[in-house]
């Protein structure tokens, strides 16, 4: 579970409607037409730029990155340099035995452990790499696109609803009402917008962007591995994809390489 992301879309709700409600009665800022209007507008908009498939996909994608915890990089590296030890010391195919934390990484083991060519190797997992980031960026543009539709339609909600409080104008008592109202819509497009839409793009494109770098450590593991590299000179190798900070933390792995 991803706390932070709890945190941030919990609290800034809490906020907002601390605001309101301290404001005067929360019952004014419920209006059912200016929510069917953004809401149901902004998801129209989504269904008309991508496809059903796309859409289905994305909520898996939110799905597994809020709720699946990634692995620390130091970690992934102390980890493949066990692996990468197994195989010096008792060949590739004793990765057979050893169980993977990761699809991606079972994917990799058994290429190994089938003897497959590195450079066959290297363009299989390239290619999944690929693969994951796309399917991560249609993600991302889907909330982006819900977040650049949502004002838009606030604004075609106030539009309609100062059209209705033009068309009234004799009576004096019901302006100021009916602009309220009109006003709203506004509020629910920038809320939604910026509350939720556009943080959860930006999340997306950090957790992939995590993702990619976890499955760069893996991949360029696995061919070294492949080529018998020796795992001391491996492991500093993969060190590269660390912080520094993380680097002076990550403890050398200790023993001879056999």
């Amino acid at each position: 579970m991803d706390i932070a992301t709890i945190i941030g879309l919990v609290g800034g709700s809490f906020l907002v409607l601390s605001a309101i409600i301290i404001g005067g009665s929360a019952l004014i800022f419920i209006n059912i037409p200016g929510v069917l209007i953004v809401v149901g507008g902004t998801l129209a908009i989504c269904f008309i730029k991508f496809s059903m498939g796309d859409v289905i996909n994305t909520i898996k994608v939110v799905m597994k990155a809020f709720l699946v915890k990634m692995e620390p990089a130091g970690e992934t590296v102390t980890r493949l340099v066990a692996l990468a030890k197994i195989a010096k010391k008792e060949g590739l195919i004793a990765l057979e035995n050893e169980k993977a934390e990761d699809e991606f990484t079972a994917k990799a083991v058994q290429y190994l452990s089938d003897g497959i060519d590195e450079g066959l190797i290297e363009d299989m997992l390239n290619k999944d790499i690929r693969l994951t980031v796309q399917r991560h960026s249609v993600g991302q543009s889907v909330f982006k696109g819900m977040g650049a539709s949502a004002p838009a339609f606030g604004m075609i909600g106030t539009l309609i609803g100062l059209v209705q409080m033009l068309a009234s104008m004799d009576d004096p008592s019901s302006i100021g009402p009916a602009m309220a109202v009109a006003l709203l819509t506004t509020l629910y497009g920038a809320l939604i917008a910026n509350l939720i839409c556009l943080p959860i793009a930006e999340k997306l494109a950090f957790r992939s962007q995590q993702e990619q770098d976890n499955k760069s450590i893996i991949r360029e593991a696995a061919i070294g591995i492949a080529q018998g590299i020796s795992p001391m000179v491996l492991e500093q190798s993969l060190k590269i994809y660390l912080s520094p900070k993380d680097r002076d933390k990550a403890k050398p792995t200790k023993g001879k390489d056999e």
